[in-house]
């Protein structure tokens, strides 16, 4: 019987493997008690039990006493066997017990589209899925799904999943979209049309930033969780350096507007002549230029390859976020457009290296590009950043 702690951010993962019975259950309690004894402060554990192969009643007293001592435990991923152990017992009455994943295979298919958290694919004509990266929990999985059913509540037109699967190790999330394909499809394939894509593109944009988000909801606040991930990537720049991103974060003014917060045209899908967005683990309430700044700092500042992440070259995805831009602000004077611009490209400054926030496993030569060119976009214009910092309250709703 082997057993890992392998996520601790709020919540507990325990990954357990191996015959839970009389002979391993009192090592297996004194193993869960030690890697549970920093983490006083949580109130939820789940047991990953993909790789538990028996369960004895031994073992069941153990999994009692931490569904007595959390307020949410949950022992998922159980194979047949385990699981009809704890039916049959009547544990499933008293606690969450979830069955195995079903397992999916993504081998030789499309890559629809590639982002920080994980890789789209197209399965067939009629289905998608979103495959998360190594070390993604199943809780990051279903926030994703909860948030999309908000957002699509509120009004966000969004593809919602309720199926998640396995793809080897690692999880995924099935759509059905019938058809459908990228607006980075779309324009790649019919670039004689880009003012018209460009233009719809800014519609979903003005739809959302015209919804309320109610107060006491779950959709969490944007600066909160652009500061979050300022202060994660601390491990990757100086004191000086995250400084400058927290005071950007801090001059932001508050707001109550629907965002996606990846809004890049490979999250758009286009099914028959209706637009949704795919990838919701990042939708917030706040100000829109969060929102318009994530997709700038996508679509005009890309830290990597264009036509991997965003599916275009790089200069038709310049173009088509600038003609977006024209139609965002339609009816603003040259010079307030301007103004505009330059405060969503300094805000985008902090989406430019808070998306390593992301993922603790991205590689050495990702993390090493982004702080090379940190120096030249940030640092050589820090005073220019700070005075517009200065003007970002004049953004009224």
């Amino acid at each position: 019987m082997e057993v890992a702690k392998i996520k601790n951010e709020g919540s507990v993962v325990l990954r357990v493997a191996g015959r839970l019975d009389t002979s391993t259950s009192a090592d297996f309690s004194a193993e869960v008690e030690r890697l549970l004894a920093d983490c006083r402060e949580t109130d939820s554990v789940t047991v990953d039990a993909a790789d538990m192969e028996y369960i004895s009643s031994s073992g069941l007293r153990v999994f009692l006493a931490l569904a007595k001592k959390y307020r949410h435990f949950r022992v998922a991923e159980a194979n047949d066997a385990v699981y009809q152990v704890f039916d049959m017992t009547g544990f499933t009455k008293i606690m969450t017990v979830e069955k195995a994943l079903r397992q999916m295979s993504v081998d030789g298919c499309e890559i629809v589209g590639r982002g920080g958290v994980g890789v789209v694919y197209r399965i067939d004509d009629d289905t998608i899925i979103k495959v998360f990266r190594e070390g993604t929990s199943i809780d990051e999985v279903r926030t994703e799904i909860t948030m999309a059913k908000e957002a699509f509540v509120l009004g966000m037109p969004t593809a919602i999943s309720f199926d998640i699967v396995r793809v080897g190790s690692q999880y995924g999330l099935v759509y059905e979209l019938l058809q459908a394909e990228t607006l980075s499809a779309c324009i790649a394939r019919d670039p004689g049309n880009i003012d018209m894509y460009a233009r719809r593109y800014a519609e979903l944009f003005r739809h959302l930033h015209t919804i309320e988000v109610p107060a006491g909801g779950i959709i969490p606040d944007a600066l909160a969780c652009e500061e979050e991930a300022v202060r994660h990537i601390s491990r990757y720049f100086d004191t000086a350096s995250i400084d400058i991103l927290l005071n950007i974060v801090h001059s932001i003014p508050c707001g109550n507007r629907l965002m996606h917060c990846d809004l890049q045209t490979k999250n758009l899908m286009k099914q028959g002549d209706e637009f949704m967005l795919i990838d919701m683990g990042e939708v917030c309430y706040g100000h829109p230029m969060i929102d318009l700044a994530h997709s700038y700092s996508a679509m005009m500042k890309l830290n990597g390859s264009y036509e991997q992440i965003i599916g275009l070259p790089g200069e038709v995805s310049n173009r088509v976020w600038t003609k977006m831009a024209d139609f965002y602000f339609e009816g603003l004077d040259a010079a307030d457009k301007a103004h505009r611009l330059e405060q969503i490209d300094v805000v985008s400054c902090v989406r430019g290296y808070s998306w390593l926030a992301l993922s603790d496993s991205f590689p050495d030569d990702v993390i090493r590009m982004c702080q090379q060119n940190f120096e030249e976009r940030v640092l050589k214009n820090k005073d220019r950043i700070m005075d517009v910092c200065h003007t970002l309250d004049d953004w009224k709703l």
